[in-house]
């Protein structure tokens, strides 16, 4: 399918790349999860000729022998947000840019968040953003006007850069804040490695709890590797790993490390999906090697159990 193929690198206008990742997942689906967006009845208003007639009202012609046309009002169905950790560990891997055959963390997650905007799009439905490390980066309410959309789109691009210094983050404390901030309920989508100690984990998941509490659905787009940071596929040479946030580094051969170290990933994962589990929060597992597919049909439960 066209959304896991190479095939979308030669796009590199990130809106255009969102288009082509989206349009090769719906053309694989049998039956379109889409409804037709709600709209409100506002008032009548002449006709004019040359105007399109499917929104005449003829029965109040019948009444007037006047041509008269409805205008609607549309409705916004859903509100969504954008969450996205822009922490140092999210630039892992290493590649060249955004733009090249390769994809890192913050690149994946960028793409994934433009072309669920492109779902949003089709719906009428508001799409905010947040991006934060240990401060707040950006910061938008959630609207449906195309203007607001290339906004985020810009923003997107921007953060998909690799930053000039280290960067550790602080979900918790900008997940506790938008939950604050949020004025109605929302869907909140999370793109995290959630790369943390364990203290700091239970303080993102008591976040996450007070938006649920707040009456917000959390989705939890859970962001890897999944060759190197869960398989531990470095060979047998010996390797030179780094902290992303703290610079820190240490000399290891990874074959002698990588059955504990599997043991102890699988064990941070089960703990991740059960703690979600309890909370009802939606976990997704987002490998950044095995595409968008994943990503868009949780998104898309997520949304018809919202709304």
């Amino acid at each position: 399918m066209l959304y896991n193929s190479p095939q979308i690198n030669q796009f590199s206008h990130l809106e255009l790349r969102a288009q082509q990742i989206v349009e090769g997942f719906m053309s694989g689906l049998h039956k379109s999860p889409f409804h037709g967006y709600s709209a409100e009845f506002a008032e009548h208003k002449m006709y004019h000729p040359g105007s399109a007639t499917r929104f005449i009202d003829w029965k109040l012609y019948a009444r007037t022998e006047k041509l008269y046309t409805k205008k609607f009002e549309e409705e916004t169905n859903m509100r969504c947000h954008l969450v996205l950790d822009q922490s140092s560990s999210m630039y892992y891997p290493e590649v060249s840019d955004l733009m090249g055959t390769e994809i890192n963390k913050i690149g994946f997650s960028v793409l994934a968040s433009a072309a669920i905007m492109q779902l949003l799009k089709r719906q009428r439905d508001a799409v905010g953003l947040s991006v934060y490390d240990e401060l707040q980066i950006v910061q938008t309410p959630a609207k449906s006007s195309e203007r607001h959309h290339q906004f985020i789109l810009g923003k997107l691009e921007e953060i998909a850069r690799h930053p000039s210094t280290l960067k550790k983050t602080d979900t918790a404390k900008q997940l506790s804040g938008l939950a604050q901030q949020l004025p109605r309920r929302s869907m909140v989508v999370v793109f995290s490695d959630l790369l943390m100690n364990s203290e700091q984990r239970e303080q993102v998941f008591a976040a996450m709890r007070h938006l649920k509490y707040r009456n917000h659905a959390v989705v939890l787009m859970h962001t890897f590797d999944g060759v190197t940071e869960r398989e531990f596929n470095f060979g047998s040479a010996p390797r030179k790993f780094k902290d992303l946030e703290t610079g820190s580094d240490l000399q290891v051969f990874p074959a002698q490390v990588k059955e504990a170290y599997k043991a102890k990933i699988e064990a941070y994962f089960q703990g991740i999906k059960l703690t979600c589990a309890q909370h009802k929060i939606q976990y997704v597992e987002a490998d950044i090697q095995k595409g968008f597919e994943a990503i868009f049909t949780a998104f898309l439960v997520a949304r018809q159990k919202f709304a």
